[in-house]
């Protein structure tokens, strides 16, 4: 993952460039020396708020702007660097890997629920649908008054805004992918 500058560099590129500023008109508009500047963009500076706050008023654009991630057209998400929350100490490991930090209306999980593990979930928002496969074991699932049991290689799609349980009580280490919808 890039560090805040290197963020903050591309950011300020982009945008000066996509306004169609050259370094001495920014400078000039912010205030902000054009071999600070420089510097900045190459990821070498280590800017103040004060300085970032110029360059955005300088190029009218919301501070946001110069610290907000940039969407690209695709993510790669690494499970070994995403620090998982845990669940029955430490028995289940959930691992956010499409948070709905965008409004998308659905989250993307893995989880590795270890054998006798237990994890009981509060309901999510009302509407909330659960989707979930099992890559590995067989665990159940208790949604509402139902209970299922749903092996390697099987799916299930069941209401998420009531309480519901998962328990791995099988030998292996079971694995899964869930995917929350949320209306």
């Amino acid at each position: 993952m890039d560090t805040m500058n290197w963020i903050v560099a591309k950011n300020i590129k982009r945008l000066r460039e996509e306004n169609k500023l050259s370094m001495e008109e920014l400078s000039r508009l912010s205030g902000v020396s054009k071999s600070m500047l420089a510097q900045i963009e190459r990821g070498e500076g280590n800017p103040t708020l004060s300085t970032l706050w110029k360059l955005a008023n300088g190029m009218k654009v919301p501070f946001d702007a110069l610290t907000v991630r940039p969407k690209t057209s695709y993510e790669i998400v690494k499970t070994s660097e995403i620090q998982p929350l845990l669940e029955d100490d430490g028995k289940v490991k959930n691992y956010s890997l499409f948070p709905d930090n965008e409004n998308r209306r659905f989250a993307v999980y893995y989880l590795e629920l270890e054998p006798g593990s237990y994890w009981q979930s509060e309901p999510h928002l009302r509407g909330t649908t659960e989707f979930i496969t099992v890559f590995c074991g067989t665990i159940g699932i208790n949604a509402g008054e139902k209970v299922f049991t749903i092996a390697k290689g099987e799916s299930i799609r069941f209401r998420g805004d009531c309480i519901h349980s998962y328990r791995n009580s099988g030998g292996e280490t079971a694995i899964l992918h869930m995917i929350l919808y949320n209306p």
